[in-house]
């Protein structure tokens, strides 16, 4: 079982639920990839409203049909194995934002 405590680095990625890589969900294919890397933990979060680079605010408000609502994906890790992670995530998101936080981790517990 994998432990994770003290420092670690969150990289969160800032995508639109569109998005598509090979006809599969962006922030589909970057939890499998995280996954097969071997990293601790990946998740993805829905937005109901946000705007990025473009400036065009993205709702779930409006009538239209929820297009594109914000998505993020937060992976946590220890910092060397998150860093090597980033090729591809430079490989796989063309639009949106990745940060990078430094955090601790004070439980990391699986369920049974």
């Amino acid at each position: 079982m994998t432990r994770l405590t003290g420092r670690a680095l969150r990289v969160t990625i800032f995508i639109g639920d569109n998005d598509l890589w090979h006809h599969r969900p962006l922030y589909a294919e970057i939890v499998h990839r995280a996954h097969q890397a071997g990293l601790a933990g990946a998740s993805v979060f829905r937005g109901v409203e946000g705007f990025g680079a473009s400036s065009l605010i993205h709702t779930a408000r409006l009538l239209s049909m929820n297009e594109n609502l914000p998505v993020a994906v937060v992976i946590v890790d220890e910092e060397e194995r998150v860093r090597a992670f980033l090729p591809q995530l430079d490989e796989l998101v063309g639009g949106g934002l990745v940060i990078l936080d430094d955090c601790e981790v004070i439980r990391y517990v699986g369920r049974a």
